[in-house]
């Protein structure tokens, strides 16, 4: 019953936490809200009492979050950035765990370099979810957005092996680096193998067997979805390889095949409207445990510098503030140096000036914000050695991990939006271009097939059906002739007369939806129809809208 408590009130928070930012007088991220939240549902008083296990915190939530942002990222600018995004994810994870290893050995002695070098992998995973969250949807520009978003998919999985190797020698004083090269590349090729294997096992199955007629029930696929990060995760560790690569690989494999496009639209708006809401809760639970556990951790930081002394306080704080200001500079230093040899090659094919500036830089290395990864791999350090003794240095690596992701948001918080100032809202959608000629290629094909229907309905009809039909007919063609008319780029003054009679066209639409759906109501609340009805007669007029009001932004 506890249990059930507590999960209760976590959910709450979450809701609660979507409440506050809409009626804050200022502007503050999600993540913040809900950290802030966590830490008050910490109040001893409250008896909010959740033990963080790291393990079923990897399994519950890290494979759906992933594998949704696997399903979201867009493929071809992943493929087409996957220099940069490899050369951060795994280059700069494996040089930060080098170097702010040993800064971290050098700068506090009671930490052991194995421990050092664990505690610098935890650090080097970013969080994407919270880095949208704080600088705004569209602030940062879309190239720099698909690195960053890419960074942080594959970054999870190169720090938690380069965890796992960490502690190994931790526990066992053993370390060969051709052995752990080795090993991470079986580790992710294998993860990455099962990902793909499960992915489209599941799109061959749903299309054999849950497929769908217009009016079936899509509950059964979506569930069925729901499933497959768990099962590509648990597959692949139990095979020892990464968990983390195969959900993010099942869900891009997924989104790649047939299964995401086909099928009744009714499983498509069930599906994207469900991940929506577990994306939401599942994102808003991990910021919330995160406050749970910083009070916690912080307050156990306190009692032993009560017994040690006040200045061993200071010194936590100082070591946190160290440890912060060497990840900024060697990720500041890294991607200065990757933009500086892509300006070399570049001014090698005549290309000048290729090298963005300063600020660009800048945004990179303060996007680079901690998260959830980054304490549960600190708390999943082992308490002891393999003879029994504890492991030195345990709790003051937890206090730094803590405390770096606590700073790393604030930091984000405050530069991000200074630095973004000006950068972005300048020109045009790099993808309005494409997004125009799609449109207007699909207008053209929906015409050839209205007349292409036409001519097969009107060869078994007499002259009134005929004619009918060519009515009905030149109706529906005139919605999409109108529509190319906006989109083209003969005569200026007719395609703004097109978009204001598709404008108008809009604007009576939904009022006319909005009159149905108002009647629809008071024939309920007349005991005219049953809920039963009005809902499926609701659900077409509010699918309805979301299309035209979908499409009416998309002309803005």
């Amino acid at each position: 019953m506890e249990t059930v408590f507590v999960v209760l009130i976590l959910l709450l928070a979450v809701a609660l936490s979507g409440a506050l930012v809409r009626v804050l007088p200022f502007t503050l991220p999600l993540p913040l809200v809900q950290i802030a939240l966590g830490a008050v549902l910490a109040w001893p008083r409250l008896h909010v009492d959740v033990t963080f296990d790291p393990e079923i915190f990897m399994l519950l939530f890290v494979p759906p979050l992933l594998f949704g942002d696997g399903w979201r990222i867009p493929k071809r600018e992943f493929f087409m950035q996957r220099r940069a995004i490899l050369m951060l994810a795994l280059g700069l994870v494996f040089a930060t765990v080098l170097a702010v290893g040993y800064f971290i050995h050098a700068l506090v002695p009671v930490i052991s370099l194995p421990v050092a070098f664990a505690l610098a992998a935890v650090l080097s995973p970013t969080d994407a979810v919270a880095l949208s969250a704080i600088a705004g949807k569209g602030r940062i520009p879309a190239q720099l957005m698909h690195i960053l978003e890419g960074e942080a998919l594959m970054n999870d999985a190169s720090g938690l092996v380069a965890l796992k190797f960490a502690v190994a020698a931790a526990l066992t004083g053993v370390f060969s680096l051709h052995e752990a090269s080795l090993s991470f590349l079986v580790i992710a090729a294998g993860g990455l193998a099962v990902g793909i294997a499960i992915g489209w096992i599941f799109a061959f199955a749903f299309a054999r067997f849950f497929a769908l007629s217009a009016d079936g029930d899509p509950a059964p696929g979506v569930i069925m979805t729901m499933l497959v990060p768990f099962a590509s995760y648990l597959l692949a560790e139990h095979f020892g390889w990464s968990g983390v690569l195969a959900a993010v690989s099942a869900g891009m494999t997924m989104n790649s095949t047939d299964f995401a496009h086909s099928g009744p639209v009714s499983a498509r708006v069930r599906g994207a409207s469900t991940w929506t809401m577990l994306e939401f809760v599942f994102n808003g639970m991990v910021f919330t445990l995160l406050g749970l556990e910083f009070p916690l951790i912080i307050g156990k930081a306190l009692v032993d510098a009560h017994h040690a002394g006040r200045a061993q306080f200071w010194q936590l704080i100082g070591y946190v503030a160290a440890v912060l200001a060497a990840l900024y500079a060697i990720r500041f230093v890294w991607v200065w140096l990757l933009r500086w040899f892509a300006s070399r090659s570049a001014a090698k094919h005549g290309v000048a000036n290729a090298v963005p500036g300063l600020r660009t830089v800048s945004i990179t290395t303060f996007a680079g914000v901690r998260g959830a990864i980054t304490l549960a791999g600190a708390l999943s350090l082992p308490v002891a050695l393999s003879d029994g003794q504890p492991l030195p240095g345990r709790d003051t690596a937890i206090f730094i991990a803590s405390g770096v992701i606590f700073v790393s948001l604030i930091v984000a918080v405050v530069a991000l939006p200074l630095l973004l100032r000006g950068v972005t809202l300048r020109g045009r959608d790099p993808h309005a271009a494409e997004e125009r000629a799609a449109r207007t290629l699909a207008a053209q094909a929906a015409i050839r097939a209205v007349d292409q229907q036409h001519e097969k309905v009107c060869a078994d009809l007499d002259e009134a059906e005929a004619a009918s039909a060519t009515d009905v007919a030149a109706r529906v063609m005139d919605i999409y002739r109108r529509r190319l008319a906006t989109l083209g780029d003969d005569d200026a003054g007719k395609r703004a007369e097109a978009r204001r009679a598709e404008a108008l066209e809009l604007q009576m639409r939904l009022a006319a939806m909005r009159a149905e759906r108002a009647a629809l109501l008071a024939q309920r609340n007349e005991q005219k129809i049953n809920d039963e009805t009005l809902n499926k007669l609701m659900r077409e007029v509010d699918w309805s809208e979301t299309a035209l009001t979908s499409r009416g932004r998309g002309h803005e």
